[in-house]
């Protein structure tokens, strides 16, 4: 049976991961920042195989203690999908991401959810990727994260993002030599939290479009950057 991992699993697009895998016969590994909120994937849990992990990413102590708990455990594909939007200027008037007023606390914590915890959950678990099957890591990035496609304003997650985007370009060059393929996929403008009701798209369609991403990604081209309907997005 294929072993998927997936932050950010208790709501959003991390629960619909789980779901559409679990469904389709996974174990899932279910990864939370805490217990709270977790209904639906509780109820997710006792229908399939689906382990729910207890784990703030912000923690990197407590990213290997997860890690030692799956040692020699074969992980076919590992998603970071747990991320932090911070605060949005336009929506409430909260400017601590914007010129002249950022606080850069804030900033630091979004660069260590969104930028580095990412690669150090990558870190942790490599050899349980490596001795799978499939080999693959997905890294849920954003079209704020291009460089070419970039706007005004919400400069901490910006950054955060197109980080992320070298990080993962950088370990799929790194990786390659294992036989381990990494990508980046922007999920669109989605129906969750994050994205609001006035969002075009339901996490049903984002998730489906991204797991054909995911079955067609190879060694061939490893390091892509791609919305969730297989359109390349610019660096």
């Amino acid at each position: 049976m294929p072993r998927i991992l997936v932050t950010g699993a208790n709501r959003g697009l991390g629960l619909e991961f789980a779901r559409q895998y679990a469904e389709d016969g996974w174990s899932v590994i279910a990864v939370c920042r805490t217990n709270e909120d977790n209904r639906d994937l509780k109820s997710l849990a006792g229908q399939h195989d689906v382990t729910i992990e207890i784990c703030d990413l912000s923690d990197f102590e407590a990213i290997d203690h997860l890690a030692s708990k799956w040692m020699d455990q074969p992980i076919d594909v590992l998603i970071n999908n747990a991320a932090v939007f911070g605060p949005r200027a336009k929506a409430d008037g909260d400017l601590r991401q914007s010129f002249g007023t950022m606080d850069y606390g804030l900033w630091t914590d979004l660069l260590r959810v969104n930028m580095m915890a990412p690669f150090k959950l990558i870190e942790a678990f490599i050899e349980n990727i490596a001795v799978s099957k499939e080999k693959k890591i997905i890294a849920l990035s954003a079209t704020p994260g291009s460089i070419t496609e970039t706007g005004p304003g919400l400069n901490a997650y910006r950054t955060t993002k197109a980080g992320l985007n070298m990080a993962m370009a950088t370990l799929a060059h790194d990786l390659k030599p294992r036989e381990i393929s990494v990508a980046m996929f922007c999920p669109g403008w989605v129906k969750t939290r994050m994205g609001t009701d006035a969002a075009p798209l339901t996490p049903e369609t984002s998730i489906s479009g991204m797991r054909t991403l995911i079955a067609a990604l190879n060694l061939d081209n490893t390091g892509q950057f791609k919305r969730y309907n297989g359109e390349d997005i610019s660096w």
